[in-house]
């Protein structure tokens, strides 16, 4: 069964691929013209919609679609089975992949609770965004091309998920990467579209340069990189230390914070970061599968993963948590003043992704995970749900220049209600159970900045609910600012795109209902054994080794267990006090409030307020200026060097002085050489005498 849920994506990709080939090479027989280019140029809407032209659906999105609802339906087998405690660990070889020296790699999948919730959340998103896509994309030529790309980055993310060593996941890890590259510029001839995928690709390799080297030092302290051997001797190596850049170092803190960095660069967390918000130059399908359910979510996965070796290091812990707060505080600030539909929902999921590593620093991993599995829902259903609008309007994505759509598309108004709810954390909804336990676990923790995670993740909380009510405000409510030629032919998205936002919707009114227990209340049952099983059962009998579920004691009614109360006091209290358990609920609350106030009530309020603080307003558009900041002291000064190195360097010093030097001094030396052949007599009888002369005079004074 997990073969087929791993493989089946790579074999939709193929046939996708195959299809498309086949197409443009039949397309270019017959002479239609234009087959071979993009989709779309810069004066094309989005998806190329032409809707006065009936949609076509072909095999490839059908039989992609397919595969990936088949791979959704057995990973939520799995995900029962493995909740029932009948095969919480399994490790089922594919093959011997290779080996050098002491270093044996092989191909396996490694299937336990943390896998089967990766798979869940993978392939349910990805077979809803995959049929979503049939009728976003349906007027575009190049499907075929898109549906590959779309199994491909599925299957490169269920590689990863199920690596049963570093190398394997090293490997989904890149593949990742090189599938949001094809996807983000996917119409490739669009300057912004290629800018984008760029930019994602090469910031990503700065963090993957920091995660190469982490699984080195893996490497280097325990000669394997197969998790078990990890996990087993990951007690056997603390305290040791390595020499990096002439200083002694602690070796598992400085081997996890390079992972660390690859988490950094992967989940776009803060200097990182500046990747993702770009990414939306994609098609908006392809901004939910990032977003939700695949590559941000790799570094958040890889941290839970490694788990046995982070919990060892409080440096590297106190690393996470700083810049999963920092995250979380920074998007939210730069949320808050954005136009654009789709970048408002991507600053709101680097939020939402440093709430998951504050989880991570502070010690509750497996709450992390649940609110990774609880913002999958309500992310991809906000994802989704502004490509239904921005459908819907033309392909409009700049919401001053909508409002009061909701008249005109009340479902699609309904399901992105639904997802803000979520979102913002309102009573009994998924993010409400997942992210109001991240809060009050931060401020139980012990850890040096567990109490500035604490304050950055409230104020955050309430930064949240106000740009994600602003976005319905200025999308659906007052009057309608689109041109009259846009409103003539609005309307609601077909069945096939709204189908999987009813789906997504009610993932993000109940996962938090129905999965809070197994994530929290019931951890210490054998749900959340299965991760650590190994690791634990190679030091039986150490308290410290624990699973981070064990160590959390008893639930309060609100998702808050009784932390450590029998072990090592690690979160200190056994109870947040009350106003702590509330204090999320109210900053949403008052959030929502000063939203309604502004884009409701009084409009004019954030224009008068942005002229009045306009350098305030103006960093925040310019998102902290990282971008002009980074242009400076990378871009601009790496091309400065690398023109000196052209001009100076090659040109001048190697050029001037090796071949261009060698052959110019030669031309120089026969030009003058060449003026002594005259072609006159008496200029050559003239230097022969010379020359006598000259020998006679030597021998008369020589002898």
């Amino acid at each position: 069964m997990y073969q087929i849920i791993v493989f089946l994506p790579l074999l939709g990709a193929i046939i996708a691929g195959a299809i498309s080939v086949f197409s443009a090479r039949a397309a270019h027989a017959s002479g239609e013209p234009g087959v071979e280019a993009p989709v779309r140029d810069d004066d094309e809407a989005e998806a190329g919609h032409d809707h006065h032209d009936a949609p076509t659906t072909g095999p490839a999105e059908i039989i992609t679609s397919g595969f990936l609802v088949v791979t959704a339906v057995l990973s939520w087998i799995a995900f029962a089975t493995v909740g029932l405690g009948e095969a919480p660990d399994l490790r089922i070889q594919v093959l011997n992949w290779f080996a050098s020296g002491t270093l044996s790699v092989d191909w396996a999948l490694r299937i336990d609770t943390l896998t089967v919730v990766m798979l869940v959340v993978v392939t349910t998103v990805s077979a809803l965004v995959h049929v979503y896509s049939i009728g976003y994309m349906a007027h575009d030529p190049h499907r075929p091309r898109f549906f590959a790309y779309l199994s491909l980055f599925t299957f490169a993310m269920l590689m990863l998920v199920t690596s049963d060593n570093l190398v394997q996941l090293f490997f989904g890890w890149e593949g990742v990467g090189l599938a949001s590259y094809l996807l983000i510029g996917f119409w490739y001839k669009r300057p912004s579209a290629n800018a984008a995928a760029i930019k994602a690709f090469v910031v990503n390799r700065v963090g993957d340069f920091g995660f190469a080297l982490g699984i080195f030092a893996v490497f280097v302290l325990f000669q394997s990189v197969d998790y078990q051997t990890i996990f087993a001797n990951a007690h056997d190596v603390e305290g040791a230390t390595l020499a990096f850049l002439s200083w002694e170092v602690d070796a598992l803190t400085l081997a996890c914070i390079l992972l660390f960095m690859g988490a950094m660069g992967k989940s776009a967390q803060f200097l990182l970061h500046t990747w993702l918000p770009d990414a939306m130059e994609g098609p908006t399908p392809v901004s939910a599968l990032i977003h939700a359910a695949t590559m941000v979510t790799a570094g958040v996965f890889m941290v839970a993963r490694l788990w046995p070796l982070f919990e060892l290091s409080t440096t590297a812990l106190t690393v996470v948590t700083f810049f999963g707060a920092t995250t979380a505080f920074f998007a939210a600030t730069v949320g808050l003043v954005q136009n654009d539909i789709k970048r408002v929902v991507a600053y709101s999921t680097c939020s939402q992704l440093g709430y998951m590593f504050v989880a991570l620093g502070v010690g509750v991993w497996q709450i992390a995970i649940f609110h990774l599995f609880t913002h999958a829902f309500f992310k991809a259903l906000l994802f989704l749900g502004s490509g239904s609008v921005i459908h819907a309007v033309a392909d409009e994505q700049d919401m001053r220049k909508m409002g009061g759509l909701r008249t005109h598309i009340p479902l699609t108004y309904a399901m992105m209600v639904i997802g803000t709810l979520a979102l913002t954390g309102f009573p009994l909804t998924a993010g409400f159970f997942s992210k109001d336990a991240i809060i009050e676990y931060a401020f139980l923790g012990d850890g040096p900045l567990a109490g500035y995670a604490f304050v950055l993740t409230v104020v955050a909380a309430m930064m949240t609910a106000f740009y994600s009510w602003r976005l319905i405000f200025m999308t659906f409510h007052g009057r309608v600012r689109a041109p009259a030629e846009v409103m003539k032919h609005i309307h609601e998205s077909p069945q096939v795109m709204m189908v999987p936002l009813y789906v997504l919707a009610a993932g993000s009114l109940f996962a938090g209902l129905l999965f809070a227990g197994p994530f929290i209340k019931d951890g210490k049952e054998a749900f959340w054994a299965s991760p650590t099983e190994i690791h634990a059962s190679a030091t039986a009998g150490e308290d410290a080794h624990a699973t981070p579920a064990d160590a959390h004691g008893t639930d309060d009614g609100h998702g808050t267990e009784d932390a450590h109360s029998a072990d090592d006091g690690h979160h200190g209290e056994a109870h947040p006090p009350q106003w702590v358990v509330w204090t999320p609920t109210a900053m949403m609350a008052i959030g929502t409030l000063i939203a309604i106030w502004f884009y409701l009530l009084s409009p004019q309020v954030p224009q008068r307020l942005a002229r009045r603080h306009d350098w305030l307003h103006a960093f925040l558009l310019n998102k902290w200026y990282f971008d002009e900041l980074y242009d400076v002291l990378f871009v601009r000064s790496i091309k400065w060097l690398g023109r000196f190195l052209w001009k100076k360097g090659d040109g001048w010093l190697i050029d001037g002085f090796g071949p261009d030097g060698v052959s110019a001094r030669v031309l120089d030396a026969t030009a003058r050489v060449v003026k002594l052949q005259s072609g006159y007599l008496y200029h050559y009888a003239f230097a022969m005498l010379i020359g006598v002369a000259a020998l006679v005079t030597w021998l008369m004074f020589a002898g």
